[in-house]
């Protein structure tokens, strides 16, 4: 069993409760760990048997970008959907985080993760 991870990809979305957040959006930062056998791809050291990071990286832009949510954990529970949906991994794991969420008063971020297995 191997691990892909993608750290800390950042995007502006418009999620949350909030009007606000609606209508100005913000900063959302996005992990994406990805489970499964990767070894036949890397003794091949071939692309076309692994998983295409642009794409992932693509998916997560385009639902982040492109869907709002009031959740967090929406957010996040699309991202591994689509991506247990597009590619052959045992178990994803989908962290998204919120640095600048209006809870009027001060925190690192608010952050929702997901675990989905086939």
């Amino acid at each position: 069993m191997g691990r892909l991870l993608f750290k800390n990809m950042a995007f502006y979305g418009y999620h949350g409760v909030f009007a606000a957040e609606k209508e100005i959006g913000q900063r959302i930062e996005v992990d994406v760990e990805m489970h499964g056998d990767f070894e036949a791809a890397a003794r091949a050291d071939d692309v076309e048997l692994g998983i295409n990071y642009v794409d992932v990286y693509t998916i997560v832009k385009d639902i982040v970008e492109e869907q709002e949510f009031n959740l967090l954990e929406g957010l996040a529970l699309t991202i591994a959907d689509q991506i247990l949906d597009s590619y052959e991994v045992k178990k994803v794991v989908v962290r998204v985080r919120k640095p600048q969420a209006p809870l009027g008063g001060l925190l690192d971020y608010i952050e929702a993760e997901i675990v989905k297995t086939q």
